[in-house]
């Protein structure tokens, strides 16, 4: 983990408040698994002292990128940075999502800006270990679907739900979650037969729904959870989640990735 500052090189609208920025940053580019986010500085001046924190959405051979939504002040300002300019950061932090543990089917779902980190996982899982992978994109509506050509182009499924019904099912991805487990036999969630695994990330209580839906077949799962992390390395204590054995852990020290069977929900 090291504070940098980071070229941009680009920083484009690509949906209904979303946009994604391409930074130049060889040292990330090395080290930064999927899953892992950065601290983000969104101005010098005292409006936004604290940083942000920001999944990272992709990973190539000489930077990073991040899908962002446009949610409050320092995001606002974030998207009227250019291209050329530098950008404060410390990272890469967090434990990302643990891909050791992947399975023969692993099943991708995702709630609004919850895509951003899974694409960089799909990555992963598809060019690195050749594994086939679904992906559940849930949205409110049309125009807050993203990502969904990039999972298709490295070969991933592909479903759609939208709150509205304006494109896909209509209703929630945990729902397709449940559709898709309807398929699969339930000896293949036994451990000595295990060959589905679930990575989410998105809204609390779609994370929860998710977390329900698998503990209940015995079948593996990690999530990402989405916190206020001002600091970004557990000195703040301003993240704690409690755990199912006792005691707190911290979402940016100990996280954002946690196995959900250890989670005290």
């Amino acid at each position: 983990m090291r504070q940098l500052k980071a070229e941009i090189l680009s920083n484009k609208k690509v949906g209904s408040g979303f946009y994604r920025m391409k930074l130049g940053e060889n040292y990330l580019a090395k080290i930064t698994r999927a899953g892992q986010f950065v601290e983000v500085r969104c101005s010098s001046g005292a409006e936004t002292l604290l940083r942000r924190p920001l999944g990272v959405h992709r990973i190539w051979p000489d930077g990073i990128e991040m899908l962002y939504e446009v949610v409050g002040k320092g995001t606002a300002l974030l998207s009227e940075k250019k291209a050329g300019e530098k950008l404060d950061m410390i990272g890469p932090l967090g434990n990302g999502f643990d891909t050791d543990l992947a399975s023969d089917i692993n099943i991708l779902v995702a709630g609004g800006i919850g895509v951003a980190p899974l694409t960089a996982l799909a990555e992963n899982l598809r060019a690195r270990q050749n594994k086939k992978v679904h992906v559940m994109i849930g949205a409110r509506t049309r125009s807050h679907i993203m990502c969904k050509e990039e999972f298709k182009s490295l070969g991933c499924s592909v479903k759609i739900s939208t709150d509205d019904g304006s494109r896909g099912y209509k209703g929630f991805a945990t729902e397709l979650l449940i559709n898709l487990l309807a398929t699969c036999k339930p000896e293949t969630y036994l451990p000595q037969f295990r060959r589905v695994m679930v990575y989410a990330c998105g809204p609390m209580e779609m994370l929860r729904a998710v977390r329900a839906i698998t503990l209940k077949r015995g079948i593996p799962c990690q999530v990402s959870l989405e916190e206020r992390m001002a600091c970004g390395v557990g000195v703040c204590l301003g993240c704690p989640v409690k755990m199912k054995t006792g005691g707190y852990k911290m979402v940016c020290k100990d996280g954002p990735v946690f196995n959900t069977e250890d989670l005290a929900w």
